[in-house]
């Protein structure tokens, strides 16, 4: 054989014999592959098909990549995983579709500002989590904790997919939540409830940072209607047992009801815009015209003269924050204490405020809660934190003890105590008893604490301290109600603002027409603090 020739494999003879078409019939030549990659790309993009797009649709949801466009800036959504399906070893799943494997993945910038996104499709297997899928996802909690850029979940999910989750190799799984609590307070997690998300997955919106529901859409729950009727004999429909009104205003696991998903996809981004990418970064500034010395002259008229008559606390909110612009969180669930978002001189702050309008704005299991977590939040991504006090303290009685509100109100001291963010307290009225501290009192540290002229700072009102230290006189007393509202008056006389600012034990007594400007300034002067703790693991948080 000549040196030149060179023998002809079988191998060789069979690819030189095989026809010049693609496998799918395309044209030969790299044109073909790209061409077949792209009709994949196509057929991948819809989902489990027009058929059940269309049904999405009639039920008045959007598709997972139309909520994808919606929440994105054009153009900036990179897919991975577009190509998954089911896993190779799931046997159960051999011969079935699954495009993308029922979640699509990826990054994106919204509002110019990157971020890590997953949003499950419900036309594909009802958005079930497969192996694959989790995997992918795997996948995209790595990306946004190395890059420490945000994760926003999409959920519409039916939640594992018992084809594969059924059987001994579960023992392998639960990863995701781990991974989620490693993820917590270094970047923040997002997880928009536009459908359901049943059994264990529940626990994603469950240990993220904030979980807009649309209602009649958004739901979660550990079990089903059709478990919990096996196994409880209860009949009852998934809106019923975790719908957004549940979530929303009982169980305080949802952050927001909203009407639809285009509603819910604004309110995702509108809460973004008031977050860090990440825990090492400061909050993003936002332009204002409205000037920071700017007075307000309506706050004289909003709060009453009597500390026993009610006011709505969103009114002095808005009246001191840029533009009288907030994004309440839970605004429905423990009314008697307000958490909210909002803006001074363009920063990102955190307001927790009592609400008179409500039982007085007293402070009871859930409001607690819901104070110790947005404090938990703010501090996580150094959000400034502002507390507007008009509080008589704790609720009393053998149902709120039984109930535990002593370890519900040590949560809010624990978290309140944490907090190393700058912190600025207004007493507006009331300041009583544990209320006074739990809202950053004296004791815990606040950068600028002031009170306005109507202010009372006292273990509790004049007329409970009276019942107490003056039954005895009264009741022997010829004249028991002169006696009384003598002993009123003197009280009274010891709760005067005028007495602890004399002892410096607040910073100053202020106009209340003075209060944004003095806020800002406060902020300002406390931005670069640092506070020193002793090295710890961590704490034990009484929850």
């Amino acid at each position: 054989m000549a040196a030149e020739e060179k023998p002809i494999t079988e191998r060789e003879g069979e690819a030189a014999e095989a026809p010049a078409e693609t496998e799918h019939g395309g044209e030969t030549g790299l044109k073909g592959l790209v061409d077949d990659l792209h009709a994949r790309r196509e057929r991948a993009k819809l989902g489990g098909g027009e058929e059940k797009i269309a049904r999405q649709h009639a039920v008045g949801k959007l598709t997972a990549r139309e909520r994808i466009d919606l929440l994105v800036d054009p153009g900036s959504f990179v897919e991975l995983g577009i190509h998954a399906g089911p896993h190779f070893s799931q046997r159960a799943m051999e011969g079935k579709e699954a495009p993308a494997d029922g979640v699509i993945t990826g990054w994106a910038d919204v509002d110019g500002r990157r971020i890590a996104l997953a949003a499950y499709d419900f036309t594909v297997m009802a958005g079930s989590m497969g192996m694959t899928g989790e995997l992918k996802m795997a996948r995209l909690r790595e990306l946004a904790l190395t890059q420490r850029i945000p994760l926003v979940w999409l959920l519409d999910s039916a939640g594992a997919r018992i084809q594969e989750a059924a059987g001994g190799l579960f023992a392998g799984s639960g990863h995701l939540f781990r991974e989620e609590v490693t993820m917590s307070g270094v970047v923040p997690l997002v997880a928009a409830m536009m459908g359901p998300c049943a059994a264990g997955t529940a626990y994603i919106p469950g240990l993220s940072d904030f979980v807009p529901m649309v209602v009649g859409q958004g739901a979660m729950a550990l079990a089903g209607p059709h478990l919990t009727k096996a196994v409880t004999g209860e009949e009852i429909s998934m809106e019923e047992l975790g719908g957004a009104r549940v979530h929303c205003r009982k169980s305080g696991v949802g952050d927001l009801e909203v009407k639809d998903d285009r509603e819910c996809i604004e309110v995702v981004k509108a809460y973004l815009s008031y977050f860090p990418s990440n825990c090492e970064q400061r909050p993003p500034e936002c332009p204002t015209e409205d000037p920071d010395d700017r007075m307000s002259e309506r706050l004289l008229d909003i709060v009453p003269e009597s500390s026993r008559h009610p006011y709505d606390m969103y009114e002095v909110i808005r009246e001191i924050v840029d533009d009288g612009e907030i994004f309440d969180i839970k605004p429905k669930f423990a009314k008697t204490i307000i958490t909210c978002l909002a803006r001074f001189g363009g920063t990102p702050v955190g307001i927790v405020a009592n609400q008179p309008k409500q039982l007085g704005g007293i402070l009871e299991n859930d409001s607690a809660d819901k104070a110790a977590r947005f404090v938990n939040l703010c501090d996580a991504f150094n959000i400034s934190l502002v507390f507007l006090q008009d509080v008589p303290g704790f609720m009393v009685g053998s149902k709120v003890e039984h109930a535990g509100i002593i370890r519900h109100g040590a949560k809010m001291l624990y978290a309140v105590s944490r907090a190393t963010v700058p912190k600025v307290t207004v007493v507006v009225r009331k300041a009583y008893g544990a209320g006074y501290y739990v809202m950053n009192g004296k004791a815990y540290e606040p950068d600028l604490l002031v009170v306005w002229p109507s202010a009372e700072i006292s273990v509790m009102g004049a007329e409970g301290a009276v019942n107490i230290i003056g039954r005895s006189a009264i009741e022997a007393s010829g004249d028991p109600e002169a006696t009384r509202e003598a002993m009123l008056a003197e009280v009274r006389k010891s709760i005067d603002p005028y007495i602890p600012a004399h002892n410096a034990m607040v910073d100053d007594i202020i106009d209340p027409r003075e209060t944004r400007p003095t806020i800002i300034r406060g902020l300002r002067m406390a931005k670069d603090k640092r506070v020193e703790r002793p090295w710890k693991k961590h704490g034990v948080m009484p929850v």
